[in-house]
């Protein structure tokens, strides 16, 4: 099982890990927009069987490239990680177990972690009160993020729930006309991509996962983002949801 801390907020991994055990089923946590989260009290990578993170620039932890790690406390599997990382290497140099891959950390990303590293939770404060004053200045407007009460959030992404009917492209120009970025994640869903088309889907069709990605819209988040801004795209967006609105109601 493959649970994903989405935005920055883990998945349920009580509920996970309770039927994973039941089944006899690994648990890896995809916390690429997770890393620095907590569940229970507990934080991400000690969530889960492994647990896979992404320290891509814009991810809460961000290097100035690629890079990521991987989380185990099972001794054999953190050898098979090292393993693989190195093309397959084992314990003699230039022999080989299995086939793998080039993926060691660049020592100069590695570098740039390593200092970042020290104001990392600082930073994670730093995003919650920047959530915190989004959720104060938009909820009148749109469907703001909420924390399940197990949980905090590193918030990776924020993302809000436009109102029904709401003509999407047409809020996302207004941002841009007022200077304010958005983005969609994701617009198509992961049951309706090419090379998961002939997997199992619900019987509803995960029709509520396809109306969100029809009306989920990402708004600008780092731990620097200041009042002022905030306020800015906080009457933008309120512009544009107007637009957006009339322009649906008279299509």
């Amino acid at each position: 099982i493959i649970g994903v801390g989405l935005f920055g907020q883990p998945a349920d991994y009580d509920a996970i890990n309770a039927f994973a055990a039941a089944e006899g089923l690994w648990v890896i946590d995809d916390a690429a927009q997770s890393f620095g989260a907590s569940w229970n009290g507990a934080k991400v990578g000690t969530l889960a069987s492994m647990t896979c993170t992404s320290f891509f620039p814009a991810k809460p932890l961000g290097c100035y490239g690629d890079g990521g790690a991987v989380f185990t406390d099972d001794d054999d599997e953190a050898e098979i990680m090292r393993s693989c990382r190195i093309h397959g290497m084992g314990k003699t140099r230039y022999e080989y177990d299995r086939i793998g891959m080039t993926a060691r950390l660049d020592a100069m990303q590695a570098v740039i972690l390593d200092a970042k590293l020290d104001i990392f939770e600082e930073e994670l404060t730093m995003r919650q009160q920047v959530a915190n004053q989004y959720a104060d200045r938009l909820a009148h407007l749109a469907e703001v993020p909420q924390l399940a009460s197990q949980a905090t959030s590193s918030w990776a992404q924020y993302t809000v729930k436009l109102p029904a009917g709401c003509d999407r492209a047409i809020v996302m120009k207004t941002l841009a006309d007022h200077d304010v970025p958005s983005a969609i994640y994701y617009p198509v869903p992961m049951h309706r991509q090419s090379p998961y088309s002939s997997y199992p889907v619900s019987a509803d069709g995960l029709q509520i996962t396809a109306t969100l990605c029809g009306q989920v819209l990402a708004l600008p988040m780092h731990p620097y983002l200041e009042a002022a801004t905030q306020d800015h795209i906080a009457g933008a967006l309120a512009t544009a949801i107007a637009a957006g609105s009339a322009s649906a109601a008279t299509g």
